[in-house]
């Protein structure tokens, strides 16, 4: 049966799976009897195919294909080391990408290790989701510390907006907040941060942080004097961007980060109720 050839040959690569820290990683020499290849120099050239096809694609070789030592029994309780090559689950993509197509081992593994590179990549998209979304609520948390700080020195309710605004304009080369909510295409009424990306998001924080670290170490009691502290603040933060050839001004907007927040929802709705329904 067409299935239980399935299911034998994905218990078969699921069994020669080897883990370090996490990593997934298959041997060359295993993988060629797993692909059904009965000569290594007929599988070693798939495997060069497939170091160029991950080369081309920007990939570092070594970082998928590295070669290694390991040892092999070789009878009687004596074992000899032999060259090998500890192939990543995109390394066995590309070649099985690269394998002869007519061969049943190919055709399933082909399936089997897009199957895995595509949700690796789409754990790594929620985590960097996660991320910008943990990023957002701290710099939430960050401004309503300073608005409070602010609003108790001076006892302005509209202090920590002026203070805020020429923080933003410092980060954002001297575009101000609204110069660059047009800039970003934002409707009316949000805020900012709303459609950045993380990184800039995170540089707002951190200045944000430092200025209240200042604010409370210092004593500062006068909204000139919070003010040169936010914006210079601001400006090293800038400084360390730009250095690295990062300009926050010129920077594509993110996502709406409300859309994102109800995506991510519903997501883990639906992910609730499928595990449920595997576990009746």
């Amino acid at each position: 049966m067409k299935s239980d050839i399935i299911i034998q040959l994905h218990k078969n690569f699921e069994d020669y799976a080897y883990q370090i820290d996490g990593e997934e990683f298959w041997f060359a020499r295993d993988l060629q009897r797993l692909l059904g290849y009965a000569k290594w120099e007929n599988f070693a050239k798939v495997i060069d195919k497939a170091k160029i096809a991950s080369q081309t694609a920007g990939h570092a070789v070594v970082d998928h294909f590295p070669d290694v030592r390991k040892m092999v029994d070789i009878g009687s309780g004596a074992e000899r080391e032999i060259d090998e090559i500890a192939l990543t689950r995109y390394a066995c993509y590309l070649i099985a990408q690269n394998g002869d197509p007519r061969k049943v081992e190919i055709a399933f593994a082909q399936t089997y290790f897009a199957v895995q590179t595509r949700r690796l990549e789409l754990i790594e998209k929620r985590l960097e989701e996660q991320e910008r979304l943990t990023a957002r609520q701290k710099l939430t948390l960050s401004e309503k510390e300073l608005s409070g700080l602010i609003f108790e020195r001076i006892g302005d309710n509209i202090g920590f907006a002026r203070i805020r605004s020429k923080g933003d304009a410092a980060l954002f080369g001297g575009k101000t907040t609204q110069q660059m909510k047009a800039r970003l295409g934002m409707p009316d009424g949000r805020a900012l941060a709303d459609f950045l990306p993380t990184i800039t998001i995170k540089a707002k924080d951190f200045a944000n942080e430092i200025t209240n670290f200042s604010i409370k170490r210092d004593d500062l009691r006068h909204e000139g004097k919070i003010t040169d502290e936010h914006v210079k603040n601001n400006l090293d933060v800038r400084k360390v961007l730009t250095s690295r050839g990062i300009s926050p001004e010129e920077l594509p907007p993110a996502e709406d980060i409300k859309k994102l927040e109800r995506r991510v929802k519903t997501e883990e709705k639906l992910l609730v109720k499928q595990s449920t329904k595997r576990k009746k």
